[in-house]
């Protein structure tokens, strides 16, 4: 480990990325204590231990994924959650347009300054409409209970409506979702890993001390009495715990490799032999973006629906509450849904028929061209559907289990598939990218084969 890390940080280049990455890691890390103008974060807190009540809660998944900003109502209290609704909303528009996508084929570069473009304005769009309804939510909580809300902002009043304290919310919160976009493209752009889904990462390994706390304190290890929590449902918890992780190693690394032949051809005045390889179809060609997309995609209007809490809205949110098994049922639909949904917008078997035909491959028994395009397509679909299954039941088992065991909410959420998908997903593909620097440098890896 000593010896692996010693050639990690003796390549300047990735060394530096690493610092960069760490640094704006921190700085998100930093921007989560920091509370919006106006608001007493100390009680705001307390209050949202009171909304969750112990039981499955939407606000609860959010805290995590927001790394503790949104129950102290910081400046990052949104998130990158708006960001990632507005890529969602991006991607089925350039899908639905063939105007687009023929735009983008042709000139890539300006084709993806465009969707940056566009991305960056549905992000404010949706940070500020999300924003005015946190702030409604939070007026609506100091009128119930006065002092989450610091008084003079809330005396500010134009007909009637605080507008001084609608406009600080609005203007704080969605500039503190931009900052965490620019932050994840920086690091994207310069350090090491995605950064969007690295700043997820962090925020959800920032709940493990508060996880570990609630474990303790079920299993009342400081009485005779037995605890909430029983050591044969710590020892389950630890199973599906270890469950998930090598599922998700699996489903994430796992290939299908179908074989390839080369027919003899004429290099110069040479003729080259042919020769066998193989092409690596990806189980999960999308690896955890249906995770994170089926998430953020359930949370939003979840979210409104919690925050205003009238009417149907309430009912909506009571439906999409994590745990229910209208959640669990749409979930599990979403995530197969973005499993097809990435890889058909990602993986271009018209390309890859096309290019072996150039360099006279071809799989045996399949006939060039349109046949080995045909075939690609209803191989990857097969696949993608046993990868999409698998990567959905990894992501709601936990839910199964907490049901039974009837554990914490805090723990089930943190032990539950979506946060450890993501963070396993990530750490694969950041383990990767670092990886690829020191084989370029003629290293051995970061992941070492068998058998070395």
């Amino acid at each position: 480990m000593i010896e692996t890390l010693r050639r990690i940080f003796s390549i300047p280049e990735l060394k530096t990325k690493i610092f960069f990455t760490l640094m704006l890691l921190t700085v998100c890390r930093l921007g989560t204590f920091i509370p919006v103008p106006g608001i007493n974060a100390d009680i705001a807190v307390l209050l949202f231990r009171n909304a969750t009540r112990g039981s499955q809660n939407l606000f609860q998944l959010m805290d995590i994924f927001s790394g503790g900003a949104f129950a102290h109502m910081t400046v990052f209290a949104l998130g990158i959650m708006p960001y990632i609704s507005a890529s969602i909303i991006m991607q089925l528009v350039v899908a639905l347009m063939p105007s687009f996508q023929r735009e983008i084929k042709e000139n890539q570069d300006l084709g993806r300054k465009k969707l940056s473009k566009w991305t960056r304005v549905g992000t404010m769009v949706l940070s500020i409409f999300q924003a005015g309804i946190f702030a409604k939510y939070a007026l609506g909580i100091n009128a119930a209970t006065s002092g989450i809300i610091v008084s003079h902002m809330d005396q500010v009043r134009i007909l009637g409506v605080p507008w001084l304290f609608y406009i600080t919310v609005m203007l704080t919160m969605t500039a503190g979702t931009l900052f965490l976009m620019w932050l994840g493209e920086q690091i994207t752009q310069k350090g090491i890993g995605n950064g969007t889904s690295l700043i997820i990462t962090v925020g959800i390994l920032s709940s493990l001390p508060g996880t570990i706390g609630s474990i303790i304190k079920q299993l009342n290890l400081e009485s005779q009495e037995a605890g909430q929590m029983t050591f044969s449902s710590l020892i389950i918890l630890c199973l599906v715990f270890v469950l998930i992780i090598v599922g998700t190693i699996l489903v994430i690394q796992g290939q299908r490799k179908i074989p390839l032949q080369y027919a003899r051809r004429m290099v110069g005045p040479r003729e080259m032999q042919g020769g066998s390889s193989y092409i690596p179809l990806k189980i999960n060609y999308a690896g955890v973006i249906p995770v994170i997309f089926a998430s953020s995609l359930l949370m939003f209007p979840a979210t409104i629906g919690q925050l205003l809490g009238q009417g149907w809205l309430m009912r909506l949110s009571s439906f999409l509450s994590p745990g229910s098994w209208g959640y669990l049922s749409l979930y599990v639909f979403l995530i197969l849904f973005f499993t097809y949904f990435w890889t058909a917008t990602q993986f271009h078997p018209e390309q890859i028929a096309s290019d072996m035909k150039k360099n006279g491959a071809f799989i045996p028994g399949i006939r060039q061209g349109r046949p080995t395009q045909e075939f690609l397509e209803s191989t990857m679909n097969r696949i993608t559907l046993l990868g999409g299954v698998f990567l959905a039941l990894i992501a709601i088992l936990p839910a199964l289990v907490s049901h039974l065991l009837g554990v914490d909410n805090r723990i089930s959420h943190f032990f539950g598939g979506t946060s450890l998908l993501i963070l396993v997903g990530v750490i694969l593909d950041t383990s990767k990218q670092i990886e690829s620097h020191l084989l370029m440098k003629r290293y051995e890896g970061f992941m070492k084969r068998a058998g070395r």
